[in-house]
């Protein structure tokens, strides 16, 4: 699937003025990283603006974006002094970093930074503004009857279908809709179906689409009524005389002088309106909340030994450690107040030391959220020395614990994403498919990363990728769990960097269509963005 492009407007405010007679003249030179590299390449540069401390530049910078990757930018700015494309003949403005994810997960997709790098001066802000690329995302709903088709069968009428097809560039046809077979009748009336306009016609609204009318046979011999042409630009005229159609067979008409046709096709009703894409509700204020829940049982192994999967070594991150900076360094940039609530279960807590299966990491029941996945770190290492690994291990109180916060806002204002990481082995699977039938209801939707070497078979049923989970006959109205075995990505040495990235490409990867299928199944909206124009400010 390609990824969805970003356009990327960059606006400048309170430059360094580094001309003596008159203002900067500055560019800005975008540089972007490959995935698990640390080199910054040279992406593209925008046009020179001549004399000006506030410059909005024309050139956009268009970038695939990636919601599972981190995608690192860096902005710099100079002052152009010469013809010279070499950039150190010319003069530093300034620099920022950021990622494309912290651009879009901003309020209205701007994110205003300030620019740094000149010792002792104040270098200016810069705006950047990003922007979804519309690649045609409207889907149309049409629908069709027919009148006096031809009969087809010996016994009875026919039992017609309909097939849409699409031209090509090269004269040929190609196949993008069938509609259902509508029995036993020459006057048939056939659902309504929605299809993506890109797919009628590649967004050419003139380009010809053929439609074949047939008579179903059980054996597939079915036979040809007819057929008829027509355009999307024709079709978006909705229910009118124009939109009658004679079906023709070419063989009859060329044997029969006095035929006419077929019988005729009718649209009945059109619509258009546009696929929303994850991009909208994040530009429109969604926020993603991002809890964790980490794994205490004993089956961990003691904490204090390296065999530990609890290991705290001085030298190096445990498979815990990892796989939550992993995921929580993306899903931070969608999350305003930086604030996550993390869990432990399957320990024995202070002071009396019952077995606690959702007990919080920083030791505040009253609020588990700790600041910023660094404040996560500290609260999981801090929890290894208060509490006893004990058992067993049971899911469900921490997917009903953010199921009972994600019951509380239900309008699309909030998405909640859970990630369990566990060594594997769990007791209360009945409990948990029943949680997950009940959250996949709810704005939210369950990682979880296996670490350690156990068999996993148990998280790849909850997965539910092959086969929908279900609990009680009652089966889950979205897929809403993503399972991964941490060990795939355990490289260790110099490419540890590159495989923590393919983690979170894979854990994150179906967060994007998770969130649209509840939007979707709920009729939400994405709200419309206010224009925003970057404000120059008077001198």
């Amino acid at each position: 699937v390609p990824a969805t492009r970003v356009e990327l407007t960059v606006s400048c405010r309170q430059l360094l003025n580094r001309d003596t007679f008159s203002k900067s003249d500055p560019v800005c030179v975008l540089y972007t990283q490959r995935p698990g590299s640390h080199q910054w390449r040279e992406f593209g540069r925008t046009e020179v603006i001549n004399n000006s401390l506030n410059p909005d530049f024309l050139h956009k910078f268009v970038l695939d974006y990636c919601f599972e990757e981190r995608q690192n930018l860096r902005f710099d700015l100079y002052d152009v002094d010469s013809k010279s494309p070499d950039l150190s003949k010319h003069d530093f403005l300034g620099q920022a970093f950021c990622t494309l994810g912290e651009i879009v997960g901003s309020a209205g997709s701007r994110l205003e930074k300030p620019l740094t790098g000149v010792l002792g001066k104040k270098c200016g802000t810069i705006i950047l503004l990003a922007e979804e690329l519309g690649n045609c995302r409207d889907v149309a709903t049409l629908q069709f009857s027919a009148n006096k088709l031809d009969k087809k069968d010996f016994f009875g009428k026919s039992d017609p279908f309909m097939v849409f097809y699409r031209s090509n560039e090269d004269g040929t046809f190609t196949i993008c809709h069938k509609t259902e077979v509508v029995r036993n009748t020459l006057n048939p009336v056939w659902a309504a179906f929605a299809i993506p306009v890109r797919a009628l016609c590649n967004g050419d609204h003139d380009r010809a689409i053929k439609v074949e009318v047939y008579d179903w046979d059980r054996d597939g011999s079915h036979d040809f009524i007819g057929e008829f042409t027509t355009s999307y630009r024709e079709l978006a005229r909705g229910q009118s005389h124009f939109n009658v159609y004679e079906v023709v067979n070419p063989r009859k008409k060329m044997k029969k002088k006095k035929y006419l046709n077929s019988g005729t096709v009718t649209l009945q009703s059109f619509a258009v309106e546009a696929e929303h894409t994850f991009l909208d509700y994040i530009r429109g204020g969604t926020q993603l909340n991002f809890t964790v829940a980490i794994d205490f049982t004993a089956s961990n192994g003691n904490p204090s030994q390296p065999t530990s999967l609890h290991y705290l070594s001085p030298f190096q991150l445990n498979a815990y450690s990892l796989a939550l900076r992993a995921v929580g360094d993306i899903i931070q940039d969608y999350d305003s107040d930086k604030m996550f609530p993390a869990l432990g279960f399957g320990a024995k807590v202070p002071p009396d030391g019952h077995v606690s299966h959702e007990f919080p990491l920083n030791g505040d029941a009253s609020n588990p959220a700790c600041c910023g996945i660094a404040g996560v770190l500290e609260a999981y290492q801090c929890s290894l020395r208060r509490v006893q690994l004990y058992g067993p291990t049971n899911f469900a109180p921490v997917v009903n614990h953010v199921a009972r916060s994600a019951a509380t806002v239900l309008d699309g204002s909030q998405y909640f994403v859970l990630l369990i990481i566990t060594d594997g082995v769990i007791s209360d699977m009945a409990q948990t498919k029943e949680a997950i039938v009940n959250a996949a209801k709810l704005p939210m939707s369950i990682i979880i990363v296996g670490v350690g070497q156990a068999e996993f078979d148990a998280m790849v049923e909850l997965d539910g990728d092959d086969i929908r989970i279900s609990s009680r006959g009652k089966v889950a109205e979205r897929d809403i769990v993503q399972f991964v075995p941490f060990r795939d990505y355990m490289s260790g040495g110099p490419g540890a960097g590159l495989s923590m990235a393919g983690l979170a490409r894979e854990v994150l990867a179906e967060i994007p269509d998770q969130l649209l299928s509840y939007m979707k199944a709920r009729g939400i909206k994405p709200p419309p963005v206010p224009p925003m124009s970057p404000e120059i400010p008077q001198p």
